[in-house]
């Protein structure tokens, strides 16, 4: 990194210091603070263009997703990534019929941005510290509901909306786009405390474990199912429900 040094000289010669030149080069000290400070700005740029690359402890941002192959991913329960999901024009495309799949890698607290479109009528989910004691992730995970909202053609609860805490909370509002648009998602995971996030407006706010949540869970699908949203750590997933999906620049940041 340069240009903290460059911003020193700057502000050696804003207060008159000039250093020595050759007298065939003499130039004023206003051109050199001029041609410093430039300088100064070209490298403040191109800090800003490409993120520093930062430890896990630092709260790195990971790219959960390349764009170009399924690395880091593979089928719920499964050792290897299912035929159904391809990429696709760099984005993670279900295909076909087929299983949920997760992350290679388990996450406790984190801070995750994720793009999505989906066909019309079609349904989907992101779902969150995923774990596979239960036969469906479903069963184990809260979900974050991704869903053609005006197009489904089944009547929708407001706890089946886009944006829900999937059958316990309903979002705020409709911050949906068309299906065929590409939306974003942001989830929040901080110990027991979720944020849900629909192209930059809070939808779902709770707290894992609270009387409030245990008191949803228990009116739920989820009541039967003692391993649901129990875990502290856990998988990223993606569904496949059948329909088509595509997801793009999945990032995540570790909290802690």
């Amino acid at each position: 990194m340069r240009w903290p040094l460059a911003i020193g000289v700057c502000v050696l010669v804003s207060a008159g210091f000039s250093p020595p030149r050759p007298q065939s080069t003499q130039r004023t000290n206003k051109n050199i603070l001029r041609d410093l400070c430039e300088l100064c700005g070209e490298d403040l740029r191109s800090s800003g263009s490409a993120p520093r690359s930062l430890s896990r402890a630092e709260g790195a941002m990971i790219d959960l997703f390349d764009g170009k192959t399924t690395a880091g991913w593979r089928g719920f329960r499964e050792q290897t990534m299912p035929a159904a999901w391809q990429v696709v024009d760099g984005a993670l495309t279900r295909v076909d019929k087929g299983s949920d799949i997760v992350t290679t890698r388990e996450f406790a607290d984190f801070d995750l941005t994720v793009e999505w479109k989906i066909a019309p009528r079609a349904n989907s989910g992101i779902f969150y510290r995923v774990t596979e004691e239960e036969p469906q992730m479903w069963m184990c995970a809260p979900e974050y509901q991704v869903i053609d909202d005006r197009g489904y053609p089944e009547p929708l609860k407001p706890v089946q909306k886009t944006g829900a805490n999937y059958d316990l909370q309903p979002p705020a509002g409709d911050a949906t786009r068309p299906a065929g648009a590409w939306n974003t998602t942001r989830i929040l995971v901080d110990g027991s405390h979720v944020e849900h996030w629909l192209n930059g407006v809070k939808v779902v706010e709770y707290e894992l474990w609270s009387d409030a949540w245990q008191q949803l869970v228990s009116v739920s699908k989820f009541k039967d199912h003692p391993h649901y949203g129990r875990a502290k750590q856990g998988r990223i997933g993606l569904q496949n429900h059948g329909d088509p999906v595509a997801f793009r620049t999945i990032r995540l940041k570790v909290l802690r």
